[in-house]
């Protein structure tokens, strides 16, 4: 975002401010931008929804920026709806980009998953947007300088809500986001008495198992398997499907990958629209087969 806000602000003929709520510490890593605007201290390091949505209100409210950018994450979502709100500032959500013509910012929002992108254009003052993750490059965000710094106190309250304790989630066995090679299993495995012989494939692969929903929601496979708009989003080398057929869902969380090899018995299931090779057969024929071949090829 700092990069994309940096272009906004030059294209405005502004600058580019950056809000910090909590750790001041990271300021100087925010070297796009012209400030780096600090609220709070370690006490703000743990994100209280109410808490963080009056500062940042506050500072909208005393600095009347044109342009507020929020990440699209769990907590952003809360900032940016809960801001828009209590100061009746237009938000455009799942925001994939941004530009000006003619002096108006316009906002490429999405819809329904990805299938649609519209354009937003302001038609006030202000606007807020909540960007999606991935949406601009990382490097161009990234700067050898330093911004200034500047402390601002604010009289926000807590709102009765308090950070209490952070629980962690069991750590993952595997990072599937990271792995060149996904065997991903869907409903047509049946059952989870018959996952090993996925895993058995995607040992011989050299690579892991993911799940789609329906294998998850059983308690198949663990929730750090899933890949999906609801799970993870991965980018592998290859992409080996054995029985699955293909949700939009689904096909959101691997569209990335570089090669897709699908295994159905349906040849009408949406997998096989995106997939670079597919055989439509019993997974349970296919599998142990492709599996033995090759081991004996190793």
């Amino acid at each position: 975002m700092l990069g994309k806000g940096r272009e906004m602000a030059d294209a405005l003929g502004g600058k580019l401010e950056a809000a910090l709520i909590g750790d001041p510490n990271l300021a100087m890593r925010l070297g796009k931008a012209d400030v780096a605007v600090c609220v709070g201290d370690a006490a703000w390091a743990n994100f209280a929804p109410i808490a963080y949505r009056n500062a940042l209100a506050e500072l909208i409210r005393t600095r009347a920026p044109r342009l507020v950018m929020i990440a699209n994450t769990s907590m952003g979502m809360d900032l940016a709806a809960g801001v828009s709100a209590l100061l009746n500032i237009p938000l455009v959500a799942y925001c994939k980009n941004a530009r000006v013509e003619e002096g108006k910012i316009i906002a490429t929002a999405q819809l329904y998953g990805g299938k649609l992108l519209t354009d937003a254009e302001a038609t006030s003052d202000q606007l807020i947007v909540s960007i999606l993750p991935g949406s601009f490059s990382a490097d161009a965000g990234r700067s050898a300088n330093a911004p200034s710094v500047e402390q601002v106190a604010v009289t926000a309250t807590d709102g009765g809500v308090r950070f209490k304790q952070l629980i962690e989630p069991e750590a993952a066995d595997v990072d599937i986001t990271k792995q060149e090679i996904l065997v991903s299993v869907g409903r047509g495995i049946q059952s989870a008495d018959n996952i090993p012989l996925v895993e058995e494939l995607a040992a011989a692969l050299g690579g892991a198992v993911s799940a789609s929903r329906p294998i998850v929601d059983n308690g198949w496979l663990p929730k750090a398997r899933q890949v999906g708009k609801s799970g993870q989003t991965v980018k592998p080398k290859l992409y080996f499907t054995v029985g699955i057929s293909g949700a939009p869902e689904h096909l959101e969380g691997m569209r990335d990958a570089g090669l897709v090899i699908a295994v159905n018995t349906d040849p009408n299931a949406p997998i096989f629209d995106v997939a670079h090779y597919g055989i439509t057969a019993d997974l349970f024929d296919v599998v142990p087969a492709l599996t033995e071949k090759i081991k004996s090829a190793k």
